[in-house]
């Protein structure tokens, strides 16, 4: 099972990540971001009024039962001409989410929120580490890949010179993760955001230990909203 915490990122920072979009399409999650407040229902209606305000057009949205799901690629097809009309894809998800919907599309993703702490179980005692929840997601840049999570050595930027033929040098049976966004990158045309530079983490953003309080929204009591 997947438990995850988020926030949302402030709304000039989502502006200025869809500033080369004009028509978006919007995904919540029906689970955890649902349950943090962070991307219900309620909160993507509201930001879809944000967007319009700010010209956008908004080619859609849709509530995910579960973002991360394998079902995903299958609730995808209910909207997919929506959805290929959009230029850009705003994600209302866990890290996790925002990946599985980069699997499943080639349109640039824009995650909305910070994943403070998340983890999947993918066997009984078996887990994957597929976000590290830094709190200063940096998916927008990357293909919805996280190399994090996915390099060996947390590399911001990359790749090392220690990549070989798309293998990490840790091991053969590796991938190299900047491989890997380097490639998705050149699928959707964006290659250059290989150029943007980004400063070493703060790896201080999330909570310690993680663990945070969610201040209650007065407004879903006033619109008769049950979050």
């Amino acid at each position: 099972m997947i438990r995850s915490i988020t926030k949302q990122k402030s709304f000039e920072e989502i502006s200025g990540m869809l500033e080369q979009a004009s028509r978006v399409f919007i995904f919540g999650c029906g689970t955890c971001t649902t349950m943090a407040r962070t991307g219900g229902l309620p909160e993507v209606i509201r930001m879809a009024d944000k967007l319009k305000d700010a010209k956008k057009t908004i080619t859609g949205w849709m509530m995910l039962p579960v973002a991360c799901d394998e079902l995903t690629g299958e609730a995808l097809e209910e909207n997919r001409d929506a959805i290929m009309s959009a230029e850009t894809l705003l994600v209302m998800t866990c890290a996790f989410g925002v990946q599985t919907i980069a699997m499943h599309l080639d349109k640039p993703v824009i995650p909305a929120l910070d994943t403070l702490f998340i983890g999947k179980e993918k066997a009984p005692g078996l887990f994957d580490e597929i976000c590290i929840q830094c709190g200063a997601c940096v998916l927008a840049y990357t293909g919805g890949i996280c190399p994090v999570a996915g390099c060996h050595k947390g590399l911001l930027n990359g790749p090392c010179g220690g990549t070989n033929k798309g293998k990490c040098e840790i091991g053969s049976d590796k991938d190299c993760v900047w491989s890997l966004i380097y490639n998705k990158l050149e699928k959707l045309g964006r290659l250059d955001l290989m150029r943007v530079y980004h400063p070493p983490k703060n790896y201080h953003v999330e909570p310690q230990p993680g663990k945070i309080i969610i201040p209650f929204d007065a407004r879903s009591e006033e619109d008769g909203t049950k979050l």
